[in-house]
């Protein structure tokens, strides 16, 4: 695919409906299947194992649309891949952009959104799939957190693009001033109106106060927690084992290197994989956000990284060699 090649809406594979009424769709690129050649007379031989599926995570206030060019591109390297939106944002039902939306914070997205998703990927995919996550920014913060505090093996590997942990002190320090400044308006605003109508003020996009405090909370003491919440993230985090690949790219104001070697030491334990992606390497200007229009080297990292992780024979290469095509 080309950068100019329109991009069209992902189909839709199912949606994740929770208890409360929220409802989480989530569309799908599926990896073709592979031809079989079987000798005139044998009996059916068992398939290649199935690709991997990798869920993309939106970062704070960004629609999982944003990320279709993206998801076309891994999808061009034998991946399913998978969108949807964090709770309130995008297609996801009911909205946080309305005055009387329900409140959330990092809690429902992390103990009851994130595993309704998997179950309901789960139950169209079956069980036999890899599944990684691929959060980008809050994403693949949410995504690390989800991964270490669910009660069984949820997911196989967790890969972050442009993440980092927002601890004002990972920052340089007129960044790293600016931030807790941030925190302290972005806090006391969203208390006060009960909401924070970040697309009209340029930050974050519309959130209820309990996702903003809780990133606060974040920004101030470097932890990560969640009001109403039982579980100890920070302890979990420690013992996540999983796989981890993490992506950083140039000229990313909101994720630097800094801030994301404040991240991964929170997972000691885990088997990381590290890359830096160079403007050169992408052949276009990086940054926080304009990496999804340059993404096809990034796109190349995650499925040979997936295929590191779990061995199966569904890149493109493959299935060209094995076709003849």
């Amino acid at each position: 695919m080309t950068q100019q090649e329109p991009v069209g809406e992902l189909p839709l594979l199912t949606t994740a409906e929770l208890p409360d009424g929220t409802r989480l769709p989530v569309r799908a690129l599926r990896a073709p299947e592979p031809e079989r050649f079987l000798p005139s007379g044998s009996g059916p031989a068992p398939g290649p194992p199935p690709a991997p599926a990798v869920l993309i995570l939106p970062a704070m206030g960004v629609p999982a649309r944003f990320y279709r060019r993206f998801a076309h591109q891994l999808h061009d390297e034998g991946l399913t891949v998978l969108t949807v939106d964090l709770r309130g944002q995008g297609e996801a039902t009911p909205s946080a952009a309305g005055r009387g939306a329900p409140g959330h914070g990092y809690r429902a997205i992390v103990e009851d959104d994130l595993p309704a998703v998997v179950a309901a990927i789960r139950d169209e995919l079956g069980t036999e799939p890899p599944l990684f996550l691929l959060g980008h920014s809050l994403g693949g913060q949410l995504g690390l957190v989800y991964a270490a505090t669910a009660r069984r093996p949820a997911v196989d590997g967790v890969a972050v693009i442009a993440t980092g942990s927002v601890w004002f002190r990972a920052f340089a320090p007129p960044r790293g001033a600016g931030l807790l400044l941030l925190q302290l308006l972005i806090a006391g605003t969203a208390t006060v109106l009960g909401r924070w109508p970040g697309a009209r003020l340029g930050f974050g996009g519309n959130q209820p106060k309990g996702v903003m405090r809780d990133w606060a909370r974040q920004v101030r003491t470097g932890r990560y927690s969640a009001e109403g919440s039982a579980l100890d993230y920070e302890s979990a985090l420690a013992t996540l084992t999983l796989p981890v690949l993490a992506i950083s790219v140039d000229d990313d104001a909101y994720a630097p290197a800094s801030s994301l070697d404040h991240l991964l030491s929170k997972v000691p334990e885990a088997r990381v994989t590290r890359r830096h992606c160079t403007t050169q390497e992408a052949g276009a200007e990086l940054d926080h956000f304009t990496w999804t229009r340059a993404a096809a080297p990034l796109a190349k990292w995650v499925a040979a990284w997936t295929t590191e992780e779990h061995p199966h024979p569904r890149t493109l290469a493959a299935l060209r060699a094995t076709t003849g095509s």
